[in-house]
């Protein structure tokens, strides 16, 4: 299995983690989930969000949700918000979507946030940098290395959105 730049980052402060390989074709937190053994809500996906002005935010949520950008814009303050497109998301961050990671962006200018469900978690799945890794680690670990802030129900269950 090749290491990614985020996994060489967790390595070099010692945080512990575990790799998960598996077929880059799987693209749906849902399908990682399965493949996995574990509930969606376990693994976080990171959203690349898009504001008036200002640099882009990524957010990560838990795989069996989707983002309330009206919640987010009022809890963070902002007018409005947006979701980044994928051509958008992969120019913005050099990743492809499926393998952005805030793990990997670190020092890139984003900030960075987190659904607040992520500390039910004793450890959560986040991508690695790439399509086809992600790693597992604890949420606390994750919020300290990416600097993020969580925010308190900024997500939806997939058939409450509108």
């Amino acid at each position: 299995m090749r290491k990614t730049n985020a996994m060489r980052l967790l390595e070099a402060r010692q945080i512990p983690y575990q790799a998960h390989a598996f077929d880059a074709e799987v693209h749906s937190a849902q399908a990682l989930a399965d493949v996995l053994g574990v509930h969606p809500s376990q693994v976080f996906k990171t959203l690349v969000v898009v504001r008036e002005k200002g640099r882009p935010l990524l957010i990560m949520v838990p795989g069996d949700k989707e983002l309330d950008l009206k919640s987010v814009a009022s809890k963070l303050g902002e007018k409005r918000l947006c979701m980044a497109s994928q051509k958008e998301a992969e120019q913005l961050t050099g990743l492809q979507v499926g393998g952005i990671s805030a793990l990997a962006l670190l020092n890139k200018g984003f900030d960075v946030y987190a659904d607040q469900e992520i500390l039910s978690w004793s450890s959560v799945i986040v991508s690695a940098g790439c399509r086809g890794l992600d790693v597992s680690l604890r949420p606390q670990d994750l919020l300290l290395v990416t600097g993020a802030q969580t925010i308190p129900a900024i997500s939806k269950k997939d058939e409450e959105v509108e």
